[in-house]
């Protein structure tokens, strides 16, 4: 199953996971997306595009309007949010202009920590 890891990290966190698993030839077996803050993250994955990853998930390539039809809602707010999630890089588009989600599992993670 193809896991990717949407997280909150730094970007030394970041730099550091690479390189680690540089060095030890080995990761953890997901893919990875990393966002600066939570704040960040909930911007990016609002409750309708989280809606559009579910409908993609596992899908293959699909058309703006089957990923309507998919998640129940018009294809104009189905293409802002597409195109949303494709500038943050966690969807991708195909050469004939398909929208791919290429995972069938998603992992969230992020921490919050008392105030110091």
């Amino acid at each position: 199953m193809k896991t990717v890891v949407l997280e909150v990290m730094s970007a030394e966190d970041a730099t550091a996971d690479f390189l680690r698993a540089w060095k030890s030839g080995q990761g953890d077996g997901a893919e990875h997306i990393g966002f600066a803050t939570p704040e960040l993250l909930w911007k990016v994955l609002t409750a309708k595009r989280w809606e559009l990853l579910k409908a993609m998930a596992g899908a293959g390539p699909l058309g703006v309007r089957e990923l309507a039809r998919r998640a129940g809602r018009d294809v104009k707010g189905v293409h802002t949010d597409a195109m949303k999630l494709a500038q943050a890089g966690v969807i991708e588009r195909t050469s004939d202009g398909k929208l791919l989600f290429p995972y069938e599992r998603v992992d969230v993670r992020f921490s919050l920590n008392a105030a110091a």
